[in-house]
């Protein structure tokens, strides 16, 4: 059999991202090429460990897998891969596997050795993208339909077996026998089949999901039920995304068979011969689950082939009487109205109920009685679907399924109850609502400036009319008229601009900051001996450009903050972050010490393994042990935090510590702030000779958290968006966020970000500048609608807000931090009414990691330089500057010198740096400012219409720019028409002068290490943890403060427990393409 894509047989594979590894950008576009080159494409996504690949590969008996693997433990990820498949008789599977360069030489050539293809840098040079895809094709295009299982080992329940079955059934491959045979089986188990099918972005994926997780909890996992989702195949070269599976959290538990099928015919809903992979389904299993494609208003299709029907619908089908036009609604058992969170929910199951009372004729019932559910299946635990669960499975036993009495407590609802939405219906335009203040804000400083224009130019003529004798009453009356124009504010400002530029002239000039006086020299001198100003004043005399410079731009530490929050450096201060993470605690301890070492700030910056990062414990597993404290740092219990930190005093006015961790943040936020705790009662302990008493540990924990100075990044939203570490559901990841906040408002933490809003890893994904501006200030304004849902005050936690942003070479990175900063800073006062210390920024910077080249890794440097100079150009508050060899290792301390180095230059050696505010005044500034910003006000409208940032994500609208953006710059950088100096222009003529490169890897006694200290952490701790994890379970479920129990229980649970324990009770996060 051939298809369009020219492949002699059907082409399948699997395509995800490795274990702990969100980098799914990479994936995503060869799942993508992929797909147009003809492959049947099950996609699993990011984080995805060997055993769900090798399940999901058996399942669905595909010829290759092609994984993406950037966190490390490359070596042991794939060779696990090729050992476990092997022992499921998978020899004939393909191993594809890149990095973007993180997987070096010497691994490809290991992994080589052992069957496994990995594409290297330059083989994407070399061989385009598509060469890469079509090499791969190539070697999969091989015939599995007519390699028959035998029918013995089919019926016995053997899932080779079963998936070589349904391929030779599915092709049409099988003889009459075989089909026969199947076909009495089938007979013979009294097995019922559930079709789901309704319109597209319903939920249905999601909600059969939600269906199996009550199944099985309901049924103990008794029941083997087979899921087959069908996808449409593309006319246009006959591939197809198969994306139903990387929504199943269920598929990962047991006791379920998943199998995606393509149409293979265009225009159909259901494959040709369904009704046969339907048969060996239910000659297997207990419960057959039939999920079709979205079909708009719905072809009823999907009946003959089962006993029962679910349509699934949302809200929003317009006008009542488009439910004429609904076929299913005349031969579905059941229907859910998913989603029902959106507005319009109740007049939508009330008016598809009266729909059914007429389709059945049943004019004598009320449309109540109809089997018309609300669900909202996103939402964990959500009581709508258990009510349609629990109806459902009423009316499968009456179509012969067997069950067991259920363990879920029956509902008596038929709709949820208790919903609540992170953002209000009335607030989902909060992004549109934005644009109009900031555009407000120009239009009155546009009209405001002509009124100053006006009453100077009426007042030289005054003067002049003065001063030749003639009469000026007229003209008074009209700069009297004039000036009653002019705002009050605007009058101010031009009133005391003589009076502020004078004050700029001094030697030094005395500001207040949170109540303290500082006094600065507003002068430099050069080694020539000139002297140049701290900051940099425009010479204009016209009143309307000094309106629009007060307005739009104003000085450093002015309203609206576009030139820097504050009116100077802090002297002595350079915002240089120290960068560590690899191996152990111990060693990365060892790496802060000697990069603080003669510094005058303590600023520490810490990477996470990837372990971490997905909130587990490390273990002997190969495909966990190969990431423990590889590319970032092995945390997983308090006593790991503490010997992290050890030597630093984490409440000095001069140190500060960031952490770069999202979806368990809240957990190692609360190890880090009971370090800082115990640290300071070590501190008392020492000085005394004795325990504090309970006052004396209530002031000093007091005093600890007034004092403590760092962020957490805890950034769900991006994370989601971009590079992915959720972990938990979005819901339930929010609330702990919200949590956060509010213990900080409690506790009175002033100091320390409650959360990092990163641009940073939306750019990593792939994200171009204005997409990585507009989405992260769109996220920081949804938690400021979320927490003020809540019910928290503006004030009290738009300070422990701050952002982290990356920097590239792009022109738009030159303003990226004067737009963000004066956004923020207009809709915080204009919108939000906050004070003037929320409506401060913090702008935070990483030099760009993604245009850090494996190829000609000096070169990087170079780069770097570039982008720290842009930086501190753009009076950020804090910089982090990458390491070249980053690229594919964690980097040096020889390397990490060299970062350190370049902005240590930059700020002590380079002239202009002796000046705060030099992009101030620059035309080109100015063009690209209002450009930048208007690109970003126009996204938010975009957002807006997708009902805000989580209507949007929904929708996977983030995402898909983001993915969208990063295929263009893969596409520009691999045929060479965007130049990039060493990887496609100006290559090495002779690269092997180039040399070796260390990897830095944690060592075997570092992961034994790790592996054995959270084994004796739980021991110790082994009849606490039971009740503390019982206890925070317990306060998560009924709604109480999840931060103020973590902050408890780390002191003896291990981050893999408190995880595991916050996956009962909030759900785990789901993947979407």
């Amino acid at each position: 059999m051939s298809n369009e894509a020219g492949t002699k047989n059907p082409v399948r594979f699997v395509t995800a991202a490795s274990l702990f590894d969100g980098h799914d950008a990479s994936i995503n576009i060869m799942r993508r090429i992929l797909q147009s080159q003809g492959a049947e494409v099950i996609h699993l996504g990011h984080d995805r460990s060997v055993d769900q690949v090798v399940r999901a590969v058996i399942q669905e008996d595909v010829q290759g897998v092609a994984l993406s693997s950037y966190q490390g433990g490359h070596v042991e990820y794939f060779s696990y891969l090729r050992e476990l498949l092997n022992a499921q008789g998978a020899e004939h599977v393909k191993i594809y596997g890149g990095g973007g360069g993180v997987i070096v030489p010497e691994e490809i050539a290991t992994l080589s050795s052992r069957g496994i293809r990995i594409f290297s840098p330059e083989d994407g040079q070399r061989l385009g993208l598509v060469g890469m895809i079509k090499e791969m094709m190539d070697e999969c295009d091989v015939d599995l339909a007519h390699e028959l299982p035998s029918l013995d080992a089919v019926l016995a329940g053997s899932e080779p077996a079963l998936a070589r079955a349904i391929t030779a059934l599915e092709e049409g491959a099988a003889p009459d026998e075989f089909r026969n045979a199947i076909h009495d089986a089938a007979v013979r188990s009294n097995t019922p089949v559930l079709g789901i099918t309704g319109t597209g972005g319903s939920g249905k994926s999601t909600l059969t999901d939600e269906l199996l997780r009550r199944f099985r909890l309901d049924q103990e996992g008794k029941l083997r039920i087979a899921v087959i989702a069908v996808d449409p195949t593309r006319r246009k070269g006959g591939g197809a995304l198969l994306g139903d599976r990387i929504r199943m959290n269920s598929v990962d538990l047991g006791s379920v068979y998943f199998r995606s099928l393509a149409t293979r015919k265009a225009g159909s809903e259901i494959p040709e011969n369904l009704a046969d992979v339907i048969n060996v389904a239910r000659a297997t299993h207990d419960l057959v689950i039939v999920e079709t494609p979205g079909i708009g208003q719905g072809d009823a299709g999907i009946v003959p082939f089962v006993d029962t029907s679910l349509y699934v619908m949302t809200p929003e089908f317009g006008a009542a009487s488009q439910l004429e036009k609904i076929d299913m609604l005349d031969f579905a058992d059941a229907v859910a109205i998913n989603k029902f969170e959106r507005r319009g929910a109740e007049d939508a199951l009330r008016d598809v109920g009266r729909q059914m009372v007429r389709n059945r004729e049943a004019f004598g019932s009320s449309w109540e009685d109809m089997p018309v559910f609300g669900t909202s299946a996103a939402r964990f635990n959500d009581d709508g679907v258990t009510a349609l669960y629990q109806y459902l499975k009423e009316a499968l036993v009456e179509r012969g399924l067997k069950v067991n009495e259920g363990q879920l407590p029956i509902v008596n609802v038929k709709q949820p109850t208790g919903l609540t939405t992170v953002v209000p219906p009335a607030r989902t335009r909060y992004l549109s609502d934005i644009a109009e203040t900031i555009r407000s804000y120009h239009s009155t400083t546009a009209s405001q400036a002509q009124v100053a224009s006006r009453v100077q130019h009426l007042e030289t003529a005054r003067a002049l009319l003065a001063e030749s004798g003639s009469g000026t009453g007229e003209i008074d009356a009209l700069i009297a008229k004039q000036q009653s124009e002019l705002l009050p504010t605007v009058k101010a400002m031009l009133d005391e601009w003589p009076a502020m530029r004078e004050a700029y002239r001094e030697e030094e000039l005395v500001v207040k900051i949170r109540d303290k006086e500082m006094r600065n020299s507003l002068w430099r001198q050069t080694l020539s001996g000139n002297r140049i100003p701290r900051v940099a004043l425009p010479r204009t005399n016209d009143a309307a450009d000094q309106v629009t410079y007060l307005r739009e731009e104003n000085l450093p530490g002015l309203f609206p903050y576009t030139a820097g929050v504050f009116p100077f450096k802090r002297e002595g201060e350079a915002p240089a972050r120290m960068f560590a993470g690899e191996g152990d605690p111990f060693r990365t301890n060892r790496r802060f010490h000697l990069l603080a070492s003669g510094q005058p700030a303590t600023r520490l910056s810490t990477a996470f393994d990837s372990v971490t990062l997905y909130g587990r414990d490390p273990e002997e597993r190969p495909d966990i042990y190969g990431k423990v404290g590889t590319s970032g740092v092995s945390i997983a219990t308090l006593d790991d935090m503490k010997a992290l930190y050890a030597g630093f005093d984490l409440c000095d006015p001069t140190t500060s510590v960031s952490m770069t961790i999202n979806g368990p943040a809240p957990a190692i936020l609360a190890m880090f702030l009971n370090t800082a705790i115990d640290q300071r009662v070590d501190g008392f302990r020492d000085q005394h000779g004795r325990e504090p008493n309970e006052d004396e540990m209530a002031t000093l924990r007091a005093w600890v958290l007034a004092n403590v100075r760092g962020t957490v990044q805890a950034d769900i939203l991006k994370e989601d968006q971009g590079q992915n570490t959720c972990i938990f559901s979005t819901e339930f990841a929010l609330r702990c966020m919200g949590d956060v906040q509010s213990w900080f408002i409690d506790h009175k933490v002033r100091n320390f970000y409650s959360v990092s809003i990163s641009g940073y890893h939306i750019a990593e994904a792939g994200a171009n500048p204005i997409s990585q501006l507009a989405f992260t200030l769109a996220n920081g304004f949804t938690y400021v609608e979320a927490y003020l849902a809540r019910g928290m005050k503006i004030d009290d936690f738009a300070p422990n807000f701050s952002f982290f942003f990356s920097n590239g070479i792009d022109a738009e990175y030159t303003v990226l931090g004067r737009v963000a900063r004066r956004i923020w800073a207009i809709a915080l006062r204009d919108r939000y009414g906050a004070d003037d210390r929320s409506q401060k920024l913090k702008y935070h910077i990483q030099t760009s990691g993604r245009s850090l080249h494996a190829q000609e890794m000096d070169f990087n440097d170079i780069r770097t330089t570039l982008q720290a100079l842009c930086a501190i150009n753009d009076n950020c508050n804090s910089l982090h500057t990458n390491a070249y060899d980053e690229a594919i290792t964690t980097p040096s301390a020889q390397s990490v010198r060299r970062a350190l180095a370049i902005q240590m230059i930059i700020d002590q050696e380079w002239g202009l740096t002796k000046n705060e505010n030099p992009l101030q005044g620059s035309y080109i500034v100015d063009e690209l400012t209002d450009l930048v910003e208007e690109a970003v006000l126009l996204e938010f409208d975009r957002i807006a219409d997708r009902g805000g940032v989580l209507g949007a994500m929904e929708t996977g609208y983030q995402r898909g720019r983001i993915q969208d953006e990063s295929m263009l710059y893969e596409h520009k950088k691999h045929d060479g028409s965007l130049p990039i100096i060493g990887v496609n222009t100006f290559l090495n003529p002779n690269p092997a002068e180039m040399g070796e490169i260390e990897l830095a890897r944690a060592s075997e006694e570092e992961k034994e290490s790790q592996v054995a200290r959270v084994r004796a952490f739980q021991a110790t701790h082994q009849g606490e943890s039971e009740a503390a994890l019982a206890h925070l379970k317990a306060t998560a479920a009924s709604g109480g403060n999840t931060f103020a129990a973590l902050m408890d229980a780390v002191r003896v649970c291990s981050l893999g427990q408190i995880t595991s324990a916050f996956f009962e009770v909030g759900g785990q996060y789901r993947r979407n393409v």
